[in-house]
């Protein structure tokens, strides 16, 4: 009798399994936009926690950003352009300026991924032609933010992978894969 029940258990699993992998997302566009933030600010944090702190005021040239500050400027971007996708003000401010303890600017940059991801896990495609004031105009679609927030953090990685590259570091996105147990 249980090899029967496990039987058509089985047989209902393959059945239905085809028709849940082949079910559309119904926002795809927003949850490409998400994938991408994801695997960036990934990369990101982990650079903060992979430069040793006595690095974070290393600019590679003198007119340009500290490591610390690059951070800051990340996760204040995080603030405001998720924010400014969401209708809202932002929770955070100023980071770049003012923070520049190793341990407080990987917090910060975790907490702006972490309100980033709300706000895209609250987004749609349909919400995310919706427009909002941004620096592009005043009539910038929603998902348009969420998108730029993905391009401005690659700008930003690009610059901490050179300051990085110059102090003998890996950057997380050159890192050689973890072979699995």
């Amino acid at each position: 009798m249980t090899r029967i029940v496990a039987g058509a258990v089985l047989a209902c699993l393959l059945i239905a399994a085809p028709s849940v992998a082949q079910t559309p997302n119904p926002n795809p566009l927003t949850a490409n936009a998400k994938v991408q933030f994801g695997a960036l600010s990934g990369f990101v944090v982990r650079s903060a926690e992979k430069v040793p702190e006595d690095l974070y005021s290393f600019r590679a040239t003198p007119d340009v950003r500290s490591m610390a500050e690059l951070f800051g400027h990340v996760a204040d971007a995080m603030f405001s352009m998720c924010s400014t996708a969401a209708g809202t003000k932002p929770p955070r401010i100023g980071i770049e300026k003012v923070v520049t303890a190793k341990s407080a600017l990987i917090a910060a940059l975790k907490e702006g991924v972490s309100y980033c991801n709300s706000v895209y896990d609250g987004m749609t495609d349909q919400k995310g032609t919706e427009t909002v004031p941004f620096v592009f105009g005043p009539n910038t679609p929603r998902l348009s933010v969420l998108y730029f927030v993905v391009t401005h953090t690659y700008e930003h990685y690009g610059n901490l992978v050179t300051y990085m590259r110059l102090n003998k570091i890996v950057p997380p996105s050159s890192e050689t894969p973890a072979k699995p147990k």
